[in-house]
């Protein structure tokens, strides 16, 4: 065949990784639209990735996980008082005790063992091979995304309940809540679209803010509390009247607990953002003591702080507020800390107050945001399973703000309803970290740390069924994202299956002077060869029948090229090409996920690195077409011959330059 030579830019260097480069198309729209906007977290795996430029103190980083942790205080109190009840101060204890010795311990070995950002959610996928790792991964990410999404819109939602029933809040503000939730949401789309730069510094002054504004209406509530000598004999009186024993009291607390979840929210953001920790300056990037040690220091700090405030503020609202008001239509439903500003610090410091309290929850819609921006590109494309332009963050911005809106209007911008759904997300976070770090402790030989995170995660997941149980609307909304995100990814799967796959191809030394020493003869001719027995008469009689039946003449060099077989579920792979002599032939060998887009790959790095266009050489696969065809999308055999031919001609358009592929 003639060939058109495609004159390398630079002569070869053996071993040297070529990165395969993604076709830019599109105008401007398109390119502000892919371009997108940098991660700051430094975690993004999108094609305009990169590492933090500056990276922050622990505590400093603590903040930006607190938006989402500490901002739950903005409804938290509310919702436990209306879940629990009087025993909310019981069913509180219960929760932080969950929180400090089950959730704390947990998230803290997450952090040593996935420092990179990925969450439990790697350490899991790293456990289960194959599709059952991909299928897990999916099912988790359906309910991260339901947690990252209802933390948006229950965020929103109850910061315009704090806008609506500020005393000095417009009219037209009431009955309005679908529409400035919405607002708030665009407004929040709006951000990310322009840039989310400074994140964490608008996150140390919110939560600085936030949090001394909360220990000044606490501290009065206390003294509230102690200056009237009734009301904590009237509250114990009316608990007894209610539930009788003290003993059946406790009973009810650890049953109603798991009500009260939405106080563990906020653990899985905090090792999402550990690329943003500063370590020392002589961390192994292979195990960061530095990073680690602070991510611990964060984890800690932010139980402790959420613990102190889970525990005050549910005993003062409790004992302060009326129940009938925290119920539908009450003046401390879905905010009962405002409540308690308004009443005993006036209007004046409660309008301070619930102006902190909006922009930390709304503010709280960006950490999710973020979050939602980390998992999707770091898994989706990666597997195959998403687009390509799922990389950059503007187009996944405008998803997610839609689903947001969806969201929004479905449960009218309601509080109580969204938060089945969000105890839901943030249970199955908590617990599959559990099982991952018991998983962990079991193949590193601990058995008492094994027992001791059984145990955890047997709460955990008694805690997360009984949530379940109670408020299956979770659960539903759970299922939708699942389903919707498996749909997405085995149509997505498909759509990808002819492009090339290999992010990058490198031939060591002597796959490189095998393609160069046939490139001097002006002809590079490729035999595909799926090996068997591995023995000379094998190799003879394969190319014996080659040269017979596809008319190569019997004294051109021929070069072996053959895939063996790895993970087929991984949809993208950096390529190592070896070069060996088996049995006095020449082969190039390659492990990988899947054989035709791998030979197609490898025929385009022969090409750029020789300035020869190859042939390659193939035999029909015998079987029936289609089972073929389902073979390669599970397994990435089958009909390798045609697959690989249509690799090549989407991946090079130009017919004189795509490498020929005989069939015989």
């Amino acid at each position: 065949m003639s060939s058109t030579p495609a004159q390398p830019a630079e002569r070869p260097v053996p071993g040297q990784t070529h990165v395969i480069p993604k076709p830019a198309k599109g105008g401007v729209f398109r390119h502000w639209l892919l371009s997108g906007l940098i991660d700051e977290r430094g975690t993004h795996q999108g094609p305009h990735a990169r590492k933090p430029e500056r990276q922050h103190s622990w505590w400093q980083v603590m903040c930006l996980t607190g938006v989402d942790y500490f901002s739950t205080l903005g409804y938290q109190p509310a919702i436990a008082a209306l879940a629990a009840g009087l025993i909310s101060p019981f069913a509180t204890l219960v929760l932080v005790a969950l929180t400090l010795l089950g959730a704390l311990p947990v998230y803290r070995r997450v952090a040593r063992e996935s420092f990179k950002g990925s969450g439990s959610i790697a350490m899991l996928e790293r456990f289960l091979p194959w599709w059952a790792g991909k299928l897990l991964v999916l099912v988790l990410l359906g309910f991260a995304a339901t947690d990252f999404m209802i933390t948006m819109t229950l965020s929103a939602a109850d910061a315009t309940a704090h806008a609506i029933e500020n005393p000095f809040a417009p009219s037209w503000f009431q009955g309005n809540q679908v529409g400035i939730t919405l607002f708030l949401l665009a407004l929040l789309s709006a951000v990310f679209l322009k840039g989310f730069r400074e994140a964490i510094g608008i996150a140390v002054i919110l939560v600085a803010v936030y949090l001394a504004l909360n220990v000044v209406v606490v501290t009065t509530s206390i003294v509230e509390v102690f200056q009237h000598a009734t009301v904590i004999p009237d509250w114990w009186e009316a608990l007894n009247t209610q539930h009788g024993d003290p003993l059946v009291v406790v009973g009810i607390a650890l049953l109603v607990f798991p009500k009260l979840a939405l106080g563990l929210s906020g653990f899985e953001t905090g090792v999402a953002v550990m690329p943003q920790i500063k370590g020392k300056p002589d961390d192994d990037p292979d195990n960061p003591k530095g990073r680690i040690r602070g991510a611990g220091r964060l984890l800690t700090t932010a139980a402790l702080i959420m613990s102190a405030f889970l525990i005050t503020s549910s005993f003062t609202t409790t004992l302060l507020i009326p129940q009938k008001e925290f119920q539908s239509g009450g003046a401390a439903n879905g905010r009962a800390l405002a409540y308690l500003a308004h009443e005993y610090l006036g209007n004046g410091f409660g309008t301070v107050y619930d102006l902190s309290t909006i922009f930390i929850l709304w503010f709280a819609g960006a950490s999710a945001m973020a979050g939602l921006l980390n998992l999707v590109p770091r898994y989706l494309p990666r597997y195959g399973m998403a687009p390509q332009w799922a990389r950059a963050v503007r187009p996944l911005v405008l998803v997610f703000t839609a689903i947001g809106f969806l969201i929004t209007l479905i449960f009218e911008a309601n509080v109580d309803a969204q938060g089945g759904a969000y105890a839901t997300g943030v249970l199955v976070l908590i617990t599959s970290a559990s099982l991952a770090v018991t998983l962990s402790a079991w193949r590193k030989k601990q058995p008492k740390r094994t027992w001791v995170f059984a145990i955890i995660t047997a709460i955990f997941v008694y805690t997360t069924i009984d949530n379940i149980i109670e408020r299956p609307d979770g659960l539903r909304i759970a299922s939708l994202f699942i389903i919707g995100i498996i749909v997405i990814s085995i149509v997505s799967r498909i759509g990808r299956s002819f492009q090339l796959r290999a992010t990058s191809v490198s031939l060591d030394v002597t796959a490189l002077d095998f393609v160069l020493e046939d490139a001097e003869e002006g002809e590079i001719r490729i035999i595909s060869h799926e090996p068997d027995v591995d023995t000379d008469k094998e190799y003879a009689q394969k190319n014996k029948d080659e040269r017979k039946y596809s008319h190569i003449p019997q004294r051109a060099r021929t070069i072996f090229i053959e895939v063996y077989p790895s993970d087929s579920s991984d949809f993208e792979e950096d390529l190592v090409v070896h070069g060996v002599v088996k049995h006095g032939y020449r082969v190039l060998q390659i492990k990988s996920g899947n054989v035709p887009n791998t030979i197609a790959a490898v025929l385009l790095e022969i090409r750029d690195v020789t300035g020869i266009v190859p042939t390659i050489y193939f035999e029909w696969t015998e079987g029936n077409p289609i089972s073929n065809m389902f073979r390669f999308l599970i397994t990435g055999v089958g009909e390798v011959a045609p697959v690989t031919r249509e690799v090549l001609r989407e991946a090079e358009k130009d017919v004189k330059r795509r490498p020929a592929v005989h069939v015989a």
